[in-house]
């Protein structure tokens, strides 16, 4: 990608940022002058914490530890962050001096690398031992570096809940901001939807997820969404989308990323005012136009990443014909048509889903893609239906959406050949929809953000 297409911060309009799908961010002017973070070396407090809610769902109870538990949704938020301060040199042997080969991706905020801490005292070890962690590493020359970084420590570090990545610590050293994240050994939710071709002969490509996967995964970032939103300040996350779910071992879902996220309206207001910022093709249509953010705007970001799962296309992308660069605009139409619908779903699922269950996840989507957000549902009841719709795909017979038994595919079927999505040019595969690879070493570990 040419370097132009690279801005840390962009405007709405730059061309390469709707093809890329990168932030939306006001620049700001003295970033580094206007935030005091804290620092991390010894005899130093943390971070200031933000006025989010100390408290979880209506009428929990105040547990004894200082912390406030929100019960039914299985997460806690306590009152300050509970964090390992991390010295600079500590990370620094954790990852071996930053090398080269323990880059798990890179984003706008720096690059992310592997390291080895121990269990216990959570001290470097060598490679390979005790437990692998994810290092966040600020690049100076970030403009949206150091507020971001005071705004996950002050959230992440106080957010628990089993679809939250945990942030297990911090370092603030001179210019040196660092945040430590446990591991998530399968990488982003983006890079099992969009990257599954092989980059090169003879290297292997990730395996589609099937379509009971592609649920469970649902599930679980609605449900770290849900907890969000159930808190005493209604958190609102601000930049869900694909890269930005990451996937543990088992394939848990647990959100990351907590840069942008913003204490949701009080006082009997219905929304906050703010920067426009966030990922193009993923922000709530009415915040763009106005910069008012609702709690139901992050429903609108979830709505588009479950029409990514169900299509395994991307939200924008300009390799595909004009008219279909943004899935959205594109799409709405299709999901409320049964037989047009059946055409829509990713190909690469070779009619291995349920009928029944791909037409609620439809209606589902639709809804949380209204135009005004007091017609989309709350992230609690799109937990349910998802957890119907699951439901629904362990019945024995898995059918089409037309009906027919869902017979073996041919092998140009498997291939992903032979198939074309409603709107397709005659003769072009339908892999050609998950949009072009990213080059090698980028973006497969987006703990970050990852545009």
């Amino acid at each position: 990608m040419a370097d132009a297409c690279r801005p840390h911060v962009v405007s709405r309009l730059h061309p390469c940022a709707v093809a890329m799908a990168k932030r939306v961010m006001a620049v700001p002017t003295t970033a580094h002058a206007t935030v005091n973070p804290g620092t991390a070396m010894p005899g130093r407090p943390l971070p200031s914490a933000p006025t989010t809610s100390t408290a979880g769902t209506t009428g929990t109870k105040r547990p004894a530890n200082g912390s406030s538990e929100a019960s039914s949704l299985d997460g806690r938020i306590l009152e300050v962050p509970n964090l390992r301060v991390f010295t600079f040199a500590e990370l620094r042997a954790a990852t071996r001096n930053f090398k080269a080969d323990t880059v798990l991706g890179e984003g706008g905020f720096g690059r992310v690398y592997k390291g080895w801490v121990d269990e216990r005292t959570m001290s470097p070890a060598r490679n390979g031992a005790g437990m692998p962690v994810a290092v966040k590493k600020l690049n100076p020359e970030s403009l949206q570096g150091v507020q971001e970084w005071q705004t996950e420590v002050n959230f992440l570090g106080r957010l628990s809940h089993p679809n939250l990545v945990r942030l297990l610590g911090y370092c603030w050293e001179e210019k040196e901001l660092l945040l430590v994240y446990e591991y998530m050994a399968k990488g982003s939710l983006e890079n099992h939807l969009f990257r599954s071709e092989p980059r090169s002969k003879g290297t292997a490509g990730v395996q589609p997820l099937p379509w009971s996967l592609r649920l469970r995964i649902a599930i679980g970032a609605a449900r770290g969404l849900a907890f969000l939103h159930s808190s005493e300040k209604h958190v609102i996350y601000r930049d869900f989308k694909a890269s930005n779910i990451l996937l543990d071992t088992h394939f848990n879902a647990k959100l990351s990323d907590f840069g942008l996220a913003k204490d949701g309206p009080a006082g009997g207001s219905s929304h906050v005012t703010t920067r426009v910022m966030g990922t193009y093709g993923y922000a709530a249509p009415e915040y763009v136009a106005t910069g008012h953010l609702y709690v139901k705007s992050d429903v609108y970001g979830f709505g588009v990443v479950l029409l990514e799962m169900v299509t395994g296309m991307r939200a924008l992308d300009t390799d595909r014909p004009a008219a279909q660069h943004n899935l959205v605009d594109w799409a709405k139409p299709f999901l409320a048509d049964r037989k047009k619908l059946a055409r829509l779903v990713d190909p690469r699922l070779e009619g291995q889903y349920s009928s029944r269950g791909a037409q609620r996840a439809a209606q589902l989507t639709l809804r949380c893609l209204a135009a005004d957000h007091k017609n989309r549902p709350s992230m609690r009841e799109v937990v349910a239906v998802l957890e119907e719709i699951e439901s629904m795909s362990r019945a024995p017979a898995t059918t089409r959406l037309d009906g027919s038994a869902s017979p073996r595919p041919a092998a140009a079927a498997r291939n992903g050949q032979g198939r074309q999505r409603p709107g397709s040019s005659s003769g072009s595969s339908s892999m050609d929809w998950a949009g072009p690879a990213p080059a090698s070493g980028r973006g497969t570990h987006p703990s970050p953000r990852a545009g």
